[in-house]
């Protein structure tokens, strides 16, 4: 009789001791989502205040703080955009290395003469516009289109 009402014992205290730890557990849960609430709802504010919603409550100085890291923000997109544009550019520098590189292996088992290279200063597109040489005609046209054929051009 003794051995059960010891084991009686036993088990009653190791459920208080249980259910003691269970609310000791539930405490600290609940303690723990409380302060991830008040960490969400300012992590929500200071977006909704760095996208310019609900300044009105702001003072000057957080103001000026909340323009001051909108600054730093737009100095490293900006950074990390060159970084992204060099990186693309040297990439098609190099795809544009091996495509001449083709380019001359073709032209070369085709036979055909290769072209000139474009920033040639002797086939550059502005001065062959700008060039005295070049036979622009220009000329006044008053009239209906019919009447343009027959007369000429008007002669400087």
């Amino acid at each position: 009789m003794n051995e059960t009402i010891e084991r009686y014992h036993r088990h009653t205290k190791d459920t208080r001791t249980g259910n003691k730890s269970m609310e000791e557990n539930m405490q600290h849960l609940k303690d723990e989502a409380a302060n991830m609430m008040k960490k969400i709802e300012l992590l929500e504010d200071s977006r909704r205040k760095l996208l310019g919603e609900g300044l009105g409550s702001c003072s000057i100085e957080e103001l000026q703080q909340i323009e001051q890291q909108l600054e730093r923000s737009v100095i490293s997109i900006r950074a990390r955009k060159t970084q992204a544009f060099k990186e693309q550019i040297d990439k098609l520098k190099e795809k544009e290395k091996i495509l001449t590189a083709e380019n001359a292996i073709l032209t070369e088992k085709c036979g055909i003469k290769p072209p000139q290279r474009a920033n040639d200063s002797r086939d550059s597109p502005l001065l062959r516009e700008s060039s005295p040489s070049s036979e622009v005609e220009t000329g006044l046209f008053i009239g209906p289109p019919e009447t343009r054929a027959r007369r000429p051009p008007f002669q400087n």
